[in-house]
């Protein structure tokens, strides 16, 4: 992991069981395992044992699994300690390696992924996992004579291609030392947008905002510009420009499922200038070819179009600033390759979301995306796009 320290934690629940459906008992995405125990009340108080890896959990499970199906685990969900009771259930690694896992005590369909994650990823996935499990009751929280319940985790996972994400993204640029007035920063954000979506980037235009930045700028000081020496002087603060924007109409959901004996996924990546990750070639018959890329990148293809990652993993991979240096922080591209290449040593699974303009429909009959999601179609945005596409 390159020194980078990790936890034992669930990285996400099977997909057989809605997240709706989920509560605040079972094992949930972010959860830090601390140790598990056997289902004997003696043993759950003395024999909690610490968990280092998933290895050492997944051992541990197996010989809890000889003497009882049921388990207590110890987990950290945020500042509060839970003791969950929990079956253990086993399932194919890779070279067919048995491995044991936790699923929820009263539903088979609750099965915990477990995984070596860092503490960041931990923290990240516990605000979803908040997000999902509503822990207030809606009927004694507020006056139902004047507020009226509403289903957020049921409109969130309709009408939101991810539900973990708010669809809208920005980019901040901040001023360079040279800048006076936010018009030549408005300039700048303008001509990357239109220069990222005339090169195939599926966005669309939402709004631009300004932000105040605090920076420090050197000026020639006045007793030595005939040395040209230098001093450095504060400087008020001066304006960023934040550009919102959405990826096409709607993000694609995919699901790349390694096989045994595969060594890649099959997706050969680039980035364009403007800092955005696209797939430029699918090789045949892999795992992104069985997930249909290979459908999207022809449909782009043909009409001169890019087909742009938005997220790995839940994570999002969109440029997000550009520097009073000019330079644009986006994603590395070895960092993404190092993570696809680490997931396929697994045979883990990854999820990826793609962007999409108006016009494209399902990659393909056999396309593994999740359905039943909404497309979100911003107002008074079109006509600004399709002009931007004429000049491409």
């Amino acid at each position: 992991m390159g020194g980078i320290a990790t936890l034992v934690g669930v990285k996400r629940v099977g997909d057989s069981m809605p997240p709706e459906e989920w509560d605040d008992t079972m094992p949930l995405p972010g959860d830090i395992v601390q140790g598990v125990a056997g289902d004997d009340q003696e043993q759950r108080l003395a024999a909690y044992s610490a968990a280092r890896t998933r290895s050492e959990v997944s051992n541990l499970l197996s010989r809890l699994s000889r003497r009882s199906g049921s388990v207590w685990v110890k987990v950290q969900r945020g500042g509060v300690t839970l003791e969950l009771r929990a079956r253990v259930t086993s399932y194919r690694g890779s070279n067919l390696y048995r491995r044991y896992t936790v699923m929820a005590a009263g539903d088979d369909r609750h099965v915990a992924v477990l995984g070596d994650i860092t503490p960041q990823r931990c923290t990240e996935l516990q605000e979803m996992s908040r997000s999902v499990v509503n822990m207030d009751s809606i009927s004694s929280a507020f006056d139902r004579k004047k507020n009226i319940g509403y289903d957020w985790k049921k409109k969130t996972a309709i009408y939101l291609p991810d539900r973990n994400a708010t669809l809208l993204s920005s980019i901040l640029f901040k001023p360079f030392t040279t800048d006076r007035s936010v018009d030549a920063i408005t300039r700048r954000a303008m001509a990357w947008f239109s220069a990222a979506v005339s090169s195939g980037a599926p966005l669309v235009f939402v709004n631009v905002q300004t932000e105040l930045f605090q920076s420090t700028s050197t000026f020639p000081s006045r007793h030595n510009q005939q040395t040209s020496k230098s001093s450095s002087l504060p400087v008020k603060k001066l304006p960023a420009v934040r550009l919102w924007f959405m990826p096409g109409t709607h993000e694609i959901p995919v699901l790349l499922s390694p096989e045994e004996g595969e060594t890649r996924f099959g997706l050969d990546i680039k980035r364009t200038e403007e800092g955005f990750i696209y797939i430029s070639s699918v090789s045949r018959g892999s795992a992104a070819y069985r997930a249909g890329l290979h459908s999207l990148c022809d449909e782009a293809s043909k009409s001169r179009n890019l087909v742009v990652i938005s997220r790995l993993e839940g994570r999002g991979i969109i440029p997000a600033e550009a520097s009073p240096e000019g330079l644009i922080r986006c994603c590395d591209q070895a960092g993404i390759k190092a993570a696809l290449a680490t997931a396929i040593r697994e045979l883990e699974e990854v999820r990826l979301h793609v962007m999409a303009w108006p016009n494209h429909g399902p990659c393909s009959a056999n396309c593994k995306m999740d359905a039943g999601h909404g497309v979100l179609l911003p107002p008074a945005v079109t006509s600004f796009t399709q002009n931007l596409d004429a000049k491409a």
